[in-house]
C-alpha cells in the first residue's frame, strides 16, 4: 500500500508563489505516474499536472499551463508543485495522486483510474 502525503499548502494574495510536496512511501513503483489535482466543494477533481516518478516529460492542465511547474526527486519518492502567479480561481484543496503502470502520463489528466492520493493540502488565494 502506497501512502501519498502532501504538505506546503497557505494562504497568499494574487500574484504570489507557492511550493507543494508530497511524499510516497510503501512499494512505490518506477513507472507510477504521479499527479496532482484539486477540488472544491460541490465541484469535479481538476487534475492539474503529472509526472512519472522515474522521471519524463510533465504534462499540464490549461489552467496552469505557464504557471505551475511539477518536478520530481526520484530517489526520495517526491513530487513538486511550484505554483507561481496564483490567481483567487486557483483556491481550492489541493491532492497529490499516483495512478501505476500507465504508459503515459497524458492519461492522467484525461481521468485515468487512480490507485492512491493524499489527505490534501489547502491552498487559499486572496484578491
Amino acid at each position: 500500500q502506497v501512502q501519498l502525503v502532501e504538505s506546503g499548502g497557505g494562504s497568499v494574495q494574487a500574484g504570489g508563489s507557492l511550493r507543494l510536496s508530497c511524499v510516497a512511501s510503501g512499494y512505490t513503483y518506477s513507472t507510477a505516474c504521479m499527479g496532482w489535482f484539486r477540488q472544491t466543494p460541490g465541484k469535479e477533481r481538476e487534475r492539474i499536472a503529472a509526472i512519472f516518478l522515474g522521471g519524463g516529460s510533465p504534462v499540464y492542465g490549461d489552467s496552469v499551463k505557464g504557471r505551475f511547474t511539477i518536478s520530481r526527486d526520484t530517489a526520495k519518492k517526491t513530487v513538486f508543485l511550484q505554483m507561481n502567479s496564483l490567481k483567487p480561481e486557483d483556491t481550492a484543496m489541493y491532492y497529490c495522486a499516483a495512478a501505476f503502470h500507465t504508459a503515459s502520463c497524458q492519461s492522467f489528466l484525461g481521468g485515468l483510474a487512480l490507485d492512491a492520493w493524499g489527505q490534501g493540502t489547502l491552498v487559499t488565494v486572496s484578491s
